[in-house]
């Protein structure tokens, strides 16, 4: 395994002597099927990837994973090689075990000056892997908007989801990612598009407490009803706390006497979970009681006396 040291190291000098010995195999594997070439690339050491591509060593050779040259160094976002080995006819559009792609890794790690190479180079922007995630869906999980944006301008289809239904928007609903979020609604992405279970954009992040995607979400018209599953966007914010999300949804419409597939309202739940000034602010939001609905400047008031006595869960 000389040769395999030499490339780790970056050692070109060291890598050529061996290599004129002509004892050693250039594309020589371990145990995994890693090769030389495999590992000066994911090592980020040009001179020793042209040298073994001089000496002829294959770019689309495999470790058991399915991973080749290409993927890792798009993984680590060196343009160089990547380009280098695109140049000596790399396969980068040959999936990995569960079908990654170089184009994938490239947006799940944010390096865009790859993912603009490996697209201009003809990648397949479409490719799914095996759940179903494009280099789109990875993208906005990320939550890198430069890369969301590239994808899109290069007619990334903004709705297409993985196999259970979670779509870019989804998945950017989830995370937080406000811009892109933002972004995919611009592009016209289906604002309540759920997940098989029946879990739309806007439960998740009214679940989680992303606060402006929830604002964005309801100004494109997200539905404040029960969804599929029998659940309500403000169900879930009054379970975990967030009291900012259920005063949105209440303006926004949302039926604070709106019953779940259990029978449950929001109310119950929130004071099974002793989140009292979610229930107190639900109170005086039923058209029942004689209480009068909070003002913008009471309900600021409460989220910062919710916030002083840490009832506000952040990381539901």
């Amino acid at each position: 395994m000389r040769l395999h040291s030499a490339a780790v190291k970056g050692d070109v000098e060291k890598l050529r002597q061996i290599s004129e010995t002509g004892k050693v195999c250039v594309d020589s594997v371990d145990k995994e099927g890693t090769t030389p070439l495999i590992l000066a690339a994911a090592n980020n050491h040009i001179d020793c990837v042209t040298e073994l591509l001089d000496q002829g060593a294959d770019p689309n050779l495999k470790r058991e994973t399915g991973t080749t040259a290409i993927f890792f160094a798009s993984q680590g976002g060196y343009l160089e090689i990547v380009s280098l080995l695109i140049n000596s006819k790399a396969e980068f559009d040959s999936p990995s075990k569960g079908g990654g792609t170089p184009l994938i890794v490239a947006c799940q790690c944010n390096h865009l000056p790859v993912v603009e190479v490996l697209v201009e180079n003809g990648a397949n922007i479409h490719h799914q892997m095996d759940d179903g995630a494009t280099a789109l869906f990875i993208a906005a999980q990320s939550g890198n908007l430069d890369i969301v944006k590239y994808l899109i301008i290069n007619r990334a289809d903004v709705n297409l989801c993985r196999t259970d239904g979670a779509s870019p928007l989804w998945i950017s609903a989830q995370m937080g990612h406000f811009e892109v979020l933002s972004e995919l609604l611009y592009h016209r992405a289906t604002v309540d598009a759920a997940r098989e279970d029946g879990v739309t954009p806007l439960f998740k992040a009214s679940h989680k407490g992303h606060v402006e995607c929830v604002r964005e979400l309801l100004k494109c018209g997200a539905n404040t009803g029960l969804m599929a599953n029998g659940e309500s966007a403000l169900h879930a914010a009054a379970l975990h706390g967030h009291l900012t999300i259920v005063n949105k949804l209440v303006q926004s419409g949302a039926d604070v006497n709106l019953k779940n597939k259990e029978g449950v309202r929001p109310i119950d739940l929130a004071r099974d979970a002793d989140y009292t000034l979610i229930v107190e602010f639900l109170k005086t939001c039923n058209p029942g009681d004689e209480a009068p609905c909070y003002t913008s400047s009471t309900e600021d008031k409460v989220i910062l006396d919710l916030e002083h006595k840490d009832q506000v869960e952040t990381n539901c």
